[in-house]
């Protein structure tokens, strides 16, 4: 059995990691078949929406420590650089929206893989925790990068310092994630929004992406600039052309994701 499944329906890559004994731990495997199945996302233009979760009853438990034990510093290096920063430069920068569908714990590098996706929504009996410092290490997987902008500093620090466990709701509050839904409706809804993004002008959508990656390190000036030339390239396409016809003619548009 796949450590990691995908399977494709009505424009939606569903990606599921899939060690559930583990609490879909990470380990080798596990990351580079994700990386792979995500470059397949990409790659296919059939896939305009990827979403991501986890099987059994948690999302992902981070590193899977039984891997990991007494590592060089030589292991330890490409252990960061190919499972987990691999991983999330490709979350970053596919230029397709992508959904984390939190469906239990995230801790560690399993929060900051879900967090580095565009849209993160949970169950309410999820929850989120920066457990590194239990062990003595630092929060990877882009971590210090992502959560004091979602947060802010002071709670970013307190979490990570802390590793106190966040609720999918106080989660929703603070601004971590964007949406909690009861468990009972939490696959149908989670879905759905995949699928209506799916049919959304997704090269548009896309772009939007590129331009908020941008916006961490641009001027406003540099920002307003950027913003114009990728407009540019929006005005040109198909989804552009069929959205604007579509309300002239009082119909409902059909996009390609082109």
């Amino acid at each position: 059995m796949s450590t990691v499944l995908l399977h494709k329906e009505n424009g939606v890559g569903f990606i599921t990691l899939n060690r559930p004994d583990k609490y879909n731990g990470f380990n080798r495997e596990m990351a580079l078949t994700l990386q792979a199945l995500l470059d397949d996302c990409a790659a296919d233009d059939t896939v305009r929406c990827i979403y991501i979760t986890g099987a059994g009853k948690g999302f992902c438990s981070g590193q899977d420590l039984s891997e990991a034990m007494n590592p060089t510093p030589e292991e330890f290096e490409r252990m960061v650089r190919e499972h987990y920063n691999a991983t999330i430069f490709r979350l970053r920068n596919i230029e397709k929206p992508i959904i984390a569908a939190v469906n239990g714990v995230a801790a560690g590098a399993g929060a900051n893989i879900a967090l580095a996706c565009d849209i993160v929504v949970a169950n309410e009996s999820a929850s989120f925790i920066q457990a590194f410092s239990k062990i003595g290490l630092i929060p990877d997987s882009g971590g210090t990068w992502m959560l004091p902008r979602l947060v802010g500093m002071q709670r970013a620090s307190a979490l990570m310092m802390t590793a106190e466990k966040v609720g999918a709701t106080e989660a929703v509050a603070m601004g971590m994630i964007f949406k909690a839904y009861p468990d009972a409706t939490f696959e149908e809804e989670s879905k759905k929004m995949a699928y209506n993004l799916a049919q959304m002008p997704t090269k548009g959508i896309g772009l939007t992406k590129r331009l908020l990656n941008k916006s961490w390190d641009n001027t406003l000036e540099q920002q307003l600039n950027y913003e114009k030339n990728v407009q540019i390239e929006a005005g040109s396409s198909y989804d552009f052309r069929e959205g604007v016809l579509a309300f002239l003619e009082k119909r409902k548009p059909v996009f390609k994701g082109k």
